[in-house]
């Protein structure tokens, strides 16, 4: 598909060459719904690409937050959010009246899932909300948040043609998959190719050109719903792999076998081979989610996606998993789970970050600590914990420490962990992670995945 041009469009279509010569010129104004991990890196990425920016945030104390130049995504450093603010491209607000000065508007909200592994879009529909009821002719509205496919037409769009403008003609309306790796330093918002699909064409050639004018590549789809599926496509792809190299995990510890072994060896294949790895279990904001997304919209369609379901139930019987070898490698040593000194090592869902959402940590901690083992952790990332009932505080990981544990549980597998010191002081170290492996031969006891 090929970027239009101001000439390229008929005088029925002066709208949208208007917002073409903005976009050209940087003047278009830029607004950013929700800033979050999504959210603010994209805001400064604009802003540090000449155009006036504005996010829009519900939670007050983020906004103090930016208002006091400190940012609270780890990807965001106060020195680019400071020279941004300075310079007057980067502002923040809770006012949602001024949406009605934006001239693109994305949306990054997030989208959970209900207890019953519905999807919850009811961030999505508010920010909708917000913006329809301001909505004016030759505004571009995006939206970025992870969600199933038909979200874009069969929920934005009735609410903004509710307000008597054509799509495609008095306002633009696409969708564009977020794909950020929070604490990936080599791939950031700019370099991260972008998908975008719109509900017209041209609704895809304005977004694409907004895109392309801070993101080094920008992929055009035929439509939001084929934009929409690719993200959960990614998703589902590394969960059903990661679900397969967790069975296998299983499948060999009953076979005698080493499965890291078996990955590497594996791995030797220069074709037909991606090496995914076994865990404790799945976390963070996408992969244990997505899935579901696209699972439930195929079951409202008449079909059920036999192999994502099979996949998302092996990942979620991994914290299980873990309980057991625990248990299984103390009753080796003639110790009880009962009352056994246990120190989860990382319970971010993913080395270098301080997220916990969906972190397999959390199950873990909760299980052992209800079946009456007690229970510690260290995280460089995560300072304090809150599990249930049950409030923690992240200890420093002195030799002190490592030796008083019954065992040692490595969970997540941050590099500032000094694993041949842990495993010089542990007596018994249960190893999800496959962390431990080059000092194996150590003084203490490894169990390994």
């Amino acid at each position: 598909m090929s970027i239009i041009s101001p000439e390229g469009l008929s005088t029925q279509q002066a709208t949208a060459a208007e917002l073409l010569a903005k976009i050209d010129q940087r003047s278009a104004r830029i607004g950013v719904i929700g800033l979050g991990y999504v959210g603010l890196p994209l805001a400064l990425t604009f802003a540090e690409g000449g155009f006036a920016t504005t996010g829009f945030e519900i939670d007050r104390e983020r906004l103090a937050s930016l208002e006091r130049g400190e940012p609270y995504i780890a990807d965001v450093s106060p020195e680019e959010l400071r020279r941004n603010q300075e310079a007057q491209r980067f502002s923040s607000t809770g006012n949602f009246d001024r949406l009605a000065e934006m001239d693109a508007i994305l949306i990054c909200v997030p989208t959970p899932l209900r207890k019953t592994k519905e999807p919850d879009i009811s961030a999505i529909v508010a920010a909708g909300r917000e913006i329809a009821s301001r909505l004016r002719a030759g505004q571009l509205v995006v939206l970025e948040s992870t969600t199933y496919p038909g979200t874009t037409e069969e929920v934005l769009l009735p609410m903004f043609a509710a307000r008597g403008l054509e799509v495609g003609r008095g306002f633009f309306l696409a969708f564009s998959p977020e794909r950020v790796d929070p604490g990936n330093r080599q791939y950031v918002t700019r370099t991260i190719p972008k998908v975008v699909g719109g509900v017209t064409p041209v609704c895809t050639a304005l977004a694409e050109r907004l895109y392309a004018t801070v993101i080094e590549t920008v992929h055009p789809v035929s439509s939001a719903r084929v934009a929409e599926a690719t993200k959960l496509l990614e998703n589902t792809f590394r969960s059903v792999n990661i679900g397969l190299a967790n069975e296998m995990a299983v499948l060999c510890r009953h076979l005698g076998i080493d499965v890291w072994e078996v990955i590497a060896a594996a791995s030797t294949k220069p074709f037909g081979f991606m090496p995914h790895y076994p865990g404790p279990g799945i976390g963070g904001h996408c992969i244990p989610l997505d899935p579901h997304y696209l699972s439930w919209k195929a079951r409202l369609n008449g079909y059920e996606a036999r192999l994502i379901g099979v996949a998302s139930e092996i990942n979620a019987s991994m914290p299980g998993h873990v309980i057991g070898l625990v248990q299984d490698a103390l009753n080796d040593d003639g110790r009880c789970l009962r009352g056994a000194r246990i120190l989860l090592l990382g319970v971010a869902y993913k080395p270098g970050v301080s997220d916990t959402r969906e972190s397999p940590a959390l199950e873990i901690v909760a299980t052992l600590h209800r079946k009456g083992a007690h229970v510690e952790y260290s995280d460089p990332h995560v300072p304090t914990l809150d599990v249930g009932n049950l409030f923690l505080r992240s200890l420093p990981l002195t030799p002190e420490v490592v030796r008083a544990q019954d065992c040692v549980l490595i969970v997540t597998a941050h590099c500032e962990f000094d694993y041949r010191e842990i495993v010089r002081h542990a007596r018994l170290i249960v190893d999800t992670r496959n962390a431990t492996r080059p000092y194996a031969d150590g003084a203490a006891r490894i169990v390994f995945l």
